[in-house]
């Protein structure tokens, strides 16, 4: 299908061109599983094990850095692992501000991989208790826009703290964007609440099915469209990588994926939230913008775990 590319509307403000991102929210460690033969309960399975440095909001500031990006992060370790996740996100490009915890260690999760799906055992460690006021006023202040995921959403105890850090942005002149992350998250969270406490973000980027359980809507151009008429742009990031991305009164367009080797999924929506965000200051058009995220995700998809290399 060929859509013709739209332009933002006349009334739709942008970051300035090269002004930070300011990234809050989870890093964790990664320990991905691929089995190489049938999985038989009870028995011992030969698999594939590879550590990585993950966490959803770590891995789309590392993405943006990679993409050449002013970008700082906030999140919480544990304290042995500071200076090892300071410097993996500062080899990205990224400016961490990790605050460290002595009595819970760094989250991590079990990821198994079956193909081109996923299922995930989290434990959010010292992540857990970070919340939206941890994160420094300085950096607030200086940021054009402030990315954060679902899984802050959900771990906030109350909507009160986000709600206020999403002023602070705001008061400051920034953006907001939000990622939220699996479905599960949302159905756990409740849909109802969870949209309103994002309500309002100038960038949503859900997967197809979080959109789906976001909107109860069994189809992916009607989710995008309803999603739109509660946040600036939509960005619902297909299994391929691709998008469809809708804003309010505009038909949705349509981004391809881009051809790339599969390795695994993780980091998909990251690296593609990252791309978008990364060329969403300059394009003028929403599929300019799609197609930066496309070429993000097709980076991921071709590596294990959800990190650029570098």
């Amino acid at each position: 299908m060929t859509l013709a590319s739209h332009r933002f509307p006349p009334s739709g403000a942008r970051p300035r061109a090269g002004s930070p991102v300011l990234v809050f929210g989870d890093v964790l460690d990664d320990i991905i599983v691929s089995p190489r033969a049938a999985e038989v309960s009870g028995s011992e399975t030969a698999a594939t094990i590879r550590h990585r440095a993950g966490g959803s909001a770590a891995n789309t500031a590392a993405w943006l850095g990679s993409l050449g990006v002013d970008v700082s992060f906030v999140g919480r370790v544990g304290t042995a692992d500071l200076r090892r996740h300071s410097q993996l996100l500062a080899n990205a490009g990224v400016a961490p501000r990790l605050a460290y915890d002595a009595h819970d260690p760094t989250g991590t999760v079990v990821i198994t991989v079956d193909g081109w799906s996923r299922t995930m055992f989290t434990d959010r460690g010292a992540g857990a208790s970070l919340g939206p006021d941890d994160v420094p006023e300085d950096l607030v202040d200086g940021a054009g826009l402030v990315h954060f995921t679902g899984y802050t959403v959900a771990q906030s105890r109350s909507p009160v703290g986000l709600r206020r850090l999403v002023g602070r942005a705001r008061a400051a002149g920034a953006f907001v964007s939000v990622a939220p992350g699996s479905a599960s998250i949302v159905r756990r969270f409740g849909a109802t609440a969870f949209l309103a406490a994002v309500q309002g973000a100038d960038l949503f980027f859900p997967s197809d099915e979080t959109a789906r359980a976001l909107t109860g809507l069994d189809e992916s151009f009607a989710a995008a469209i309803a999603l739109a008429e509660r946040f600036g742009v939509v960005a619902l990031v297909t299994e391929d990588g691709g998008a469809i991305v809708a804003t309010q009164g505009l038909p949705p367009v349509v981004v391809d994926g881009v051809a790339s080797r599969r390795v695994d999924s993780v980091g998909l929506v990251d690296a593609f939230s990252a791309g978008f965000i990364a060329a969403w200051p300059t394009s003028r058009s929403l599929t300019v913008a799609g197609r930066s995220g496309a070429r993000a995700a097709a980076r991921a998809a071709g590596v294990v775990g959800g990190r650029p290399p570098v």
